[in-house]
């Protein structure tokens, strides 16, 4: 099939990767423009601009799809169909109309819940006990469009956000390449029932409130893993909680219930949370006994609630 594709991070190079392993013709591919990044903060390439460089696939790079020289540069592919995955733009009614099987859409979760930009880090921090991954007819609406194919998992008690967008991914690549074989498809309306909305991550949801459940807690560490970290006060200090599991304790709200050389029990608002893995500012991820030898804590010290 001859396909336009629009991605930007690994969850959308996947796909791409995929698509041209089973031997669909991507004439053209869109992405986000190459941004700073690293210590030199030089330019980088998205990851599916990697992808397309390496298979000798044309890359389109525009700010906007709403101006006709962008438009007219889609409409002469002559595709049969778009896929996007995470691009990062809008896409105007008249590019959604322009394929003859339309725009399909790889999306993290199970529609229609978790429509918008951070399906997988929403679905941990409610506890849900499922994922998956839909393949939507696109239109003008967030993440509204009918759905032609899904796949579920359960979510793992273990499971972070880079496990699970690792998981997602890899059933999202295999899903759109099933999708693009059996085109034109059934597509499902989605029900009007149980419409959530995943907003974007900002990066001062990372700070722990410790008068929290500690359930709560081990959710919002994994929902944080990779990015930004959950973080947790310390004597005026940010210090990143990497790896923890919620454990039977009580006291006041961030204090120290115990501690040896492979655990910090600290006390959640119910229950506790047994912290395995730290990162104070500007270093790196530590297992506890690394961690105290540079940091000394003390069973009655107290992490610090944000204000």
């Amino acid at each position: 099939m001859r396909l336009i594709f629009a991605g930007t991070p690994e969850f959308a190079a996947q796909a791409l990767q995929a698509i041209v392993a089973a031997g669909h013709d991507v004439t053209l591919v869109l992405t986000q423009p190459d941004r700073p990044a690293g210590r030199g903060m030089t330019l980088q390439p998205s990851a599916v601009k990697k992808v397309a460089l390496e298979h000798g696939i044309e890359v389109f790079q525009p700010l906007t799809l709403r101006d006709a020289e962008a438009q007219a540069k889609l409409a002469a592919v002559g595709a049969e169909v778009m896929v996007v995955a995470a691009y990062g733009l809008i896409l105007p009614q008249v590019v959604l109309d322009m394929p003859r099987f339309g725009c399909i859409n790889i999306h993290g979760s199970l529609l229609p819940r978790w429509r918008g930009a951070a399906p997988i880090q929403r679905a941990l921090l409610a506890g849900d006990a499922e994922t998956g991954v839909c393949i939507m007819q696109m239109e003008a609406g967030l993440d509204t469009g009918p759905v032609l194919l899904r796949g579920a998992f359960p979510i793992d008690a273990s499971d972070t956000t880079a496990t699970l967008h690792d998981r997602l991914a890899a059933l999202g690549a295999g899903l759109v390449v099933e999708a693009l074989g059996k085109l034109p498809l059934p597509a499902e309306p989605q029900p009007a029932e149980g419409v959530t909305y995943a907003h974007k991550i900002e990066k001062a949801e990372a700070l722990i409130d410790w008068s929290k459940t500690a359930t709560e807690l081990d959710r919002h560490i994994r929902a944080f893993n990779p990015f930004p970290g959950a973080q947790a006060l310390f004597a005026g200090q940010t210090v990143k909680l990497w790896q923890a599991m919620p454990v039977d304790g009580a006291g006041e709200a961030g204090a120290i219930l115990a501690l040896d050389r492979h655990r910090i029990v600290i006390a959640c608002g119910q229950g506790a949370l047994s912290v395995s893995e730290l990162q104070k500012a500007g270093g790196k991820r530590l297992p506890v006994q690394q961690f105290l030898a540079g940091h000394p804590l003390k069973v009655g010290d107290r992490f610090e609630q944000p204000t």
